[in-house]
């Protein structure tokens, strides 16, 4: 019998706070033809040409207020993820990383290491979109191709709406908001507009009015939907009004059309009309990193404290949480199970 294994895979980190060591991330990162959708002597320029002349410095700080004594956040909870689901599973788990170390290639080799030829690999994203799920799946694919070509992977797909990620998310969040607030902010990272019509094969996509339906082809592609989808889902199971709740979209970069409204110019103009007692939570992720615990924690506290708001709080990503781990679980047994129906 084949055997089997788990491997999880989220965004990645540079290996240090060094400048050099961030341009490097930076660099094959932003390359990455799923993030920023140029043609490659368009997007080297920008990139090379321009980006990584001053951002790398400006990063650096940035990931320094948040890097702890065991190393980058990101990839320190994604281990800890990886130890509490090895304590529950009967197979091998390992981690990679879309960009940098440890790297998708370098996830599979241990698992193959160990005699692994069925892999089921877990893209760490909830909602689907061109530069998460999909580059993760394509870089995976490209691996496996040049270099494990025996090897078979099974692949978990966007779970933003699935009852067991709903009810964990919705607990946690209730566990962690405050007993008084005048709203709870949920901030997606954003994505071009571009992105949304390029992920759609079914061509039906309109992100005027195809979002708020209950049913359009597109849905299962259109990662803006599958943001307010996951965002109405929570809201039903804590009971809460909807005009407690507000919908945003953080992280943009450069001067394209990005999918609105912006986090930052929301937490800037909320306060004047009248969400003094913010609470805000990131549900893009499920691991805490520099998105969260700097740009939202930090910057954006910074932007709601001025322009007038009062109590400001961020709730944690799921991280390590055990009921996390469980969810982490099921989504894995269910497509370990596939193996045994091919």
């Amino acid at each position: 019998m084949n055997k089997k294994g788990i491997l999880l895979v989220n965004l990645g980190s540079p290996r240090s706070t060094e400048v050099n060591d961030v341009k490097e991330y930076l660099d094959e990162f932003l390359m990455d033809e799923r993030v920023i959708d140029y043609r490659w002597i368009f997007r080297a320029l920008l990139v090379q040409g321009v980006i990584l002349k001053t951002r790398p410095a400006k990063s650096a700080e940035a990931y320094k207020t948040v890097w702890t004594d065991e190393g980058s956040p990101l990839i320190v909870i994604t281990e800890k993820i990886r130890k509490k689901l090895q304590k529950v599973v009967d197979v091998p788990v390992e981690i990679g990383m879309r960009y940098a170390e440890p790297s998708i290639e370098t996830g599979i080799q241990k698992l193959v290491d160990q005699g692994i030829s069925e892999i089921v690999l877990f893209p760490l994203y909830p909602q689907y979109a061109m530069s998460t799920t999909e580059t993760v799946i394509e870089k995976a694919e490209e691996v496996r191709k040049k270099k494990f070509p025996k090897v078979k992977i099974n692949y978990i797909q966007p779970f933003y709406n699935r009852d067991i990620y709903i009810n964990c998310l919705a607990e946690s969040i209730k566990e962690k908001l405050p007993e008084n607030f005048d709203a709870l902010q949920f901030s997606y990272h954003g994505v071009p507009e571009r992105h949304i019509y390029k992920t759609d094969p079914t061509k039906s996509c309109n992100l005027n009015d195809c979002c708020s339906r209950e049913d359009n082809p597109s849905h299962q592609f259109c990662y803006r939907h599958q943001c307010y989808k996951t965002t109405q889902l929570v809201i039903e199971k804590l009971n809460l009004p909807k005009e407690k709740t507000i919908v945003s979209f953080q992280s943009r970069l450069g001067k394209d059309k990005w999918i609105e409204p912006y986090t930052d110019e929301t937490l800037e103009t909320i306060p004047k009309k009248g969400v003094k007692n913010l609470a805000i939570v990131c549900p893009a992720f499920v691991s805490d990193c520099l998105e969260t615990l700097e740009e939202i924690s930090v910057e954006g506290k910074e932007q709601f404290m001025h322009g007038g708001g009062e109590t400001f709080q961020y709730i944690p990503c799921l991280n390590d949480e055990d009921r996390w781990i469980e969810v982490v679980k099921t989504l894995c047994e269910e497509k370990l199970n596939d193996f045994y129906l091919v």
